[in-house]
């Protein structure tokens, strides 16, 4: 998987991406087949144990990215730009976008925005940066949304969004990911403009999907949005194990014979 040959999929074949934060959940989801994997800033919520994205910071991202990286080679890797890692000045913006392909061994960057980012975009993208844009609902306007909300369901939202994702396709992102849009809106995105759309509770039109790890697995059994599918319960799997061990370590189960070593064995 490479930049062009992403862009080359749009309306030939589904792109299939996933989140993932360290090695070994790397190299499962690669080895799965998933086009791409992304090491998204919800790293603060699902694994860091925050309550939203916010708290990620780049040093968490790029420690993380290292990790995706080592237990998936070959992948395909976005890199997600952490709250105020690219809102305070283009030069620093790009210095840490730089940072995840230099640092992180990304092979391109997500940052969430519409029309106003359009010229830091062009300047990663001039600058050797890959871009993928984010639209809809992003996580870390939080604050200024008021919640998690879906996104354009009134006329003026929905032409803002169509205006948004022109500018970012001007701007020379390769991707643009349309997270809770209305299904006819992001169609309506879909089919104008040149460049993918990776859907996350956008609907059925998109030209991808993306999900995060912990929600396809069930390893958080409190939290499922509507727009997610449980495909495991590795939660139940999980505790079931570890209790299977606590019990066993109590009752002097294990170790057993076939777990100790001996004088003049192996």
């Amino acid at each position: 998987m490479n930049v062009q040959k992403f862009i080359s999929m749009k309306g030939k074949q589904s792109i299939v991406l996933i989140t993932a934060y360290d090695a070994p959940f790397a190299r499962i989801v690669h080895e799965a087949g998933v086009d791409a994997i992304l090491v998204g800033d919800s790293l603060a919520n699902n694994v860091l144990g925050f309550s939203d994205t916010l708290p990620a910071t780049m040093d968490d991202m790029i420690r993380h990215t290292q990790a995706v990286r080592r237990g998936a080679p070959d992948a395909f890797i976005i890199g997600d730009m952490p709250f105020l890692s690219y809102q305070c000045s283009q030069d620093e913006a790009i210095r840490n976008a730089g940072r995840f392909l230099k640092e992180g061994g990304a092979n391109a960057v997500k940052l969430e925005g519409g029309s106003s980012f359009a010229p830091l975009i062009r300047r990663m993208v001039e600058s050797g940066i890959p871009v993928m844009g984010h639209l809809g609902l992003t996580p870390q306007s939080v604050n200024v949304f008021g919640g998690y909300r879906v996104q354009g369901k009134d006329e003026r939202v929905a032409k803002k969004l169509l205006e948004d994702a022109k500018a970012l396709e001007e701007a020379g992102v390769f991707a643009i990911v349309l997270e809770m849009v209305i299904e006819e809106v992001a169609k309506q995105i879909t089919e104008s403009v040149k460049v993918p759309t990776i859907g996350i509770g956008s609907g059925r039109y998109c030209d991808g999907q993306v999900l995060v790890l912990h929600d396809v697995l069930g390893l958080n059994p409190a939290f499922l949005p509507k727009f997610a599918k449980r495909y495991a319960n590795l939660y139940e799997v999980s505790l079931k194990a570890i209790s299977e061990y606590v019990e066993e370590v109590r009752t002097k189960e294990f170790p057993s014979e076939e777990n100790v070593f001996k004088l003049g064995g192996n």
